[in-house]
């Protein structure tokens, strides 16, 4: 049973019941429509790590503990620079309220002056003295102000809770998994939007400002962003559909490709409705690539269609006649592109199996749309005589064209054209291997460095001590490890030697505040700032040290170092993982492991080395996908050969870009390589099926090349050329990563094409020598 047996019978089917296939659609497509009205925006921290990954085996082994990693910091200055005034204190305390009391939020993980556990202790006459910074009987008058600025100092929060130059105060929040009030996951859009109507619009004045960072703020903020992205959509979609007018000249045979590709959309989105997912921010553009590529395979089919009832077929005719053409073709390219997104699902990060299942479902859904649906509904279409005359009217000047980039073709240009990819291949690969792993600037790297987050971000790293960038290594031991001055001596070694690591803003631990305690039971003498060497002592300075500042659990058996960072990028975390794991296992034994990794940083470094771990795995893995797809539908290994190679060569050559342009391979950037070989692989599958036969026949090479480029050309340069000038329109976005991945995808549509055009027939022109 061959392939075109089975294709010529499903061919007669699916036309002899073209009234059935259109209620089936149109009832698919209403339901679908219902459903996708119900999708919704989906974001949780928890899909943004790597739960498998060794440090967050930590991090989950911990959290009960010591809170997770999802944090919010609101910093709230005065104008006037100093803090310590009736009015601010007010607000302070007001927000702080408003914070602990806001679902979502682990009330007694609610850190600022007016916490019950910001305490501060003093060396008198008689002993120690101590109490909340911000006393009971707290008036806020000068003289009581005066006091909780003294208290602040003795209590070691300036840096911390207060800023460097007192002008700001810190308000700090772990956030929960789920929502005490509904018991579903936290829904991290909301909980932003929240901070924003119940904090930042409420205490913001002439003369407070409110800065608010963490994570679950920079995913609002991208959800607010994203909204643009329905813009950009409307955009895309207006430029591809005059696009495909002055491709075709005819409404009907615009709207055709127009609609079934919007149709693949509704569908998708219905059935990730249906399936239970949302739509993450990160993945929100997928469905203008979904878009894309159903706009590619629609153009490809009005095409044929067109060029066929020029040649005298009827429009049932003609369609049936495209559709048996390319429906292997079509076909074997989207199932590529499918289980390339679908490859995605071996990083073990929610958002990118997500994506991953996005992007999938979309693809696998054009071969329904595009590749059944269209040709269909174009056997329905009543061609014009003048639109018959003008396509069926020779074309002097696109042959002439066609047949001068047959050339291609030849040896001679063929040993040129091979050389210079070559010697670009070369240059991309050294450029590649420069590629860094994680983002590469400061503040969030999904939103531009002048947005609201990130100069909240640039001004609390700038008056403050500590920052979200913070790491935690925790220091597994025995129970009671605090009272013996070797273990506590070696985390207080291992503090030093991370302090002074380049990109380490600051560091604490619980034998740094022991050595001030014990200074103070010394009369507070500096000389005393040690940790003492008996079990009594020892314990006398770490007794005073409540678990609730994070820095020991019940039983003293884990001790976190808290590893403040000057900023998140590759590099900064890169050397401060490298040097823990190097003092850790220096300074470590069989009964105290310094263990990796804790904190927004710690999650950054997991998914870092997640992401690199992943890359080239899932290279391999979209290309032996694509490759085996090729070689059962061309059946041959030369004509496999010729698309990959130019592929491979493309996403070489896109991850120098990467390099050249200073983007990071992070989650949000590295699907976009996947996406780009995907698609890519299009163009050069639709013009090698032209090929292939006739290269059979015993053709020359030149001439099946032309013959392919009078068929395919004008489709390949158009859909090229058009999707790339719809998502370059995406420098404009609101959204940094929404740029990026613009960038990127507009040089894969470009540069595909080209190589499909370019570089395939240069290497059929040595790989089928006896056609030459």
């Amino acid at each position: 049973m061959s392939m075109n047996w089975l294709v010529n019978k499903f061919e007669y089917s699916l036309f002899r019941h073209r009234l059935v296939v259109l209620v089936l659609f149109a009832v698919a497509t209403l339901v679908l429509l219902w459903r996708a009205t119900d999708i919704k925006l989906d974001a949780a921290f928890s899909k943004n790590i790597p739960l498998k990954h060794e440090y967050m085996q930590t991090y989950l082994k911990h959290e009960q503990d010591f809170g997770g990693a999802n944090n919010i910091l609101i910093a709230m200055c005065d104008a006037s620079g100093d803090i310590f005034n009736a009015n601010f204190f007010d607000s302070l305390r007001r927000a702080h309220d408003d914070v602990v009391y806001t679902p979502g939020v682990e009330r007694v993980l609610v850190k600022s002056l007016f916490s019950p556990s910001t305490r501060f202790i003093e060396v008198v006459e008689d002993g120690f003295a101590g109490g909340p910074v911000i006393p009971a009987d707290f008036t806020p008058d000068a003289e009581g102000l005066a006091r909780v600025k003294e208290n602040a100092e003795k209590a070691g929060v300036i840096g911390r809770m207060v800023a460097d130059d007192y002008s700001c105060a810190m308000i700090t929040a772990s956030l929960l998994e789920y929502d005490p009030e509904t018991n579903l996951p936290l829904d991290t859009i909301a909980f932003a939007g929240k901070l924003e109507n119940d904090i930042r619009a409420k205490y913001q004045t002439e003369q407070v400002s409110v800065h608010i960072i963490g994570f679950a703020k920079m995913v609002g903020d991208v959800a607010e962003g994203a909204k643009g992205v329905v813009a950009f959509f409307g955009v895309a979609i207006v430029i591809t559909t005059f696009m495909v007018f002055l491709f075709c000249r005819s409404v009907m045979l615009t709207v055709l490709p127009i609609a079934c590709s919007l149709i693949a959309v509704v569908w998708q989105m219905g059935l990730l409705t249906v399936l239970g997912f949302g739509i993450d921010p990160m993945s929100i553009l997928v469905p203008f690539l979904v878009f894309a590529i159903g706009v590619s395979h629609g153009v490809q089919m009005i095409n044929s269609t067109g060029k066929r009832v020029a040649a005298g077929m009827n429009a049932k005719t003609a369609a049936q006649a495209s559709f048996r053409k390319l429906l292997i073709p079509g076909g074997v390219a989207l199932l590529s592109d499918t289980v390339g997104f679908l490859t995605l699902l071996i990083i073990e990060i929610g958002v990118i199996r997500e994506l991953a299942i996005t992007a999938s479902l979309g693809v696998a859904v054009i071969i329904l749309t595009n590749l059944i649906l269209l040709p269909v509904l174009m056997s329905f279409v009543r061609f014009s005589k003048a639109y018959q005359e003008r396509v069926a009217k020779p074309n002097v000047a696109a042959d002439k064209a066609w047949y001068a980039l047959s050339a291609f073709a030849t040896r001679r240009y063929a040993a040129v054209i091979l050389a210079c990819t070559a010697l670009l291949f070369a240059y991309g690969y050294w450029q590649s291997q420069q590629l860094k792993i994680g983002d590469l600037h400061a503040g969030a790297p999904a939103l531009h460095e002048d947005s609201r987050y990130n100069q909240d971000t640039f001004l609390i790293t700038d008056r403050f001590a500590i920052s979200v960038d913070y790491i935690n290594v925790m220091v597994e031991s025995i129970p009671s490890a605090c009272t013996h001055h070797d273990i506590m001596d070696r985390i207080d070694q291992f503090q030093w030697l991370m302090e002074n690591v380049p990109g380490v803003q600051s560091a604490v631990s619980l034998p740094s505040v022991s050595k001030v305690i014990n200074a103070a039971y010394n009369e507070g003498n500096a000389k005393w700032r040690v940790l003492p060497r008996n079990a009594q002592s020892l314990v006398q300075a770490s007794s005073r040290v409540e678990t609730s500042t994070g820095l020991l659990n019940a039983d003293c058996s884990v001790m976190p170092v808290m590893i403040f960072l000057e900023d998140h990028k590759a590099e900064t975390i890169e050397r401060v993982v490298a040097a823990a794991k190097q003092h850790g296992a220096e300074l470590g034994d069989a009964d105290t492991r310094f263990m990796l990794a804790t904190g927004p940083a710690g999650v950054m470094a997991a998914t870092n080395e997640a992401v690199s771990a992943a890359q080239q795995p899932m290279m391999w893995y979209v290309y032996a996908a694509v490759i085996l797809l090729c070689l059962l539908s061309f059946r041959s290994v030369r004509a496999t050969a010729a698309v990959i190679i130019p592929l491979y060569v493309v996403s070489v050559l896109a991850t120098a870009l990467m390099t050249k342009l200073q983007i990071g391979l992070t989650v949000s950037t590295l699907p976009v390589i996947a996406l780009g070989v995907g698609i890519g692989v299009d163009y050069g599958i639709y013009i090698l099926s032209t090929m292939s036969q006739q290269l059979r026949d015993g053709m020359p090479l030149r001439q099946a090349y032309f013959e392919a480029l009078k068929e395919r050309g004008s489709a390949v340069l158009f859909t090229g050329i058009t999707l790339a000038i719809g998502v370059s329109t995406w420098v404009f976005s609101a959204l940094k990563f929404q740029v990026d991945m613009g960038i990127l995808l507009t040089f894969m549509f470009i540069v595909n094409m080209l190589g499909a055009i370019v570089v395939l027939p240069a290497l059929a022109a040595f790989f089928w020598r006896k056609n030459n």
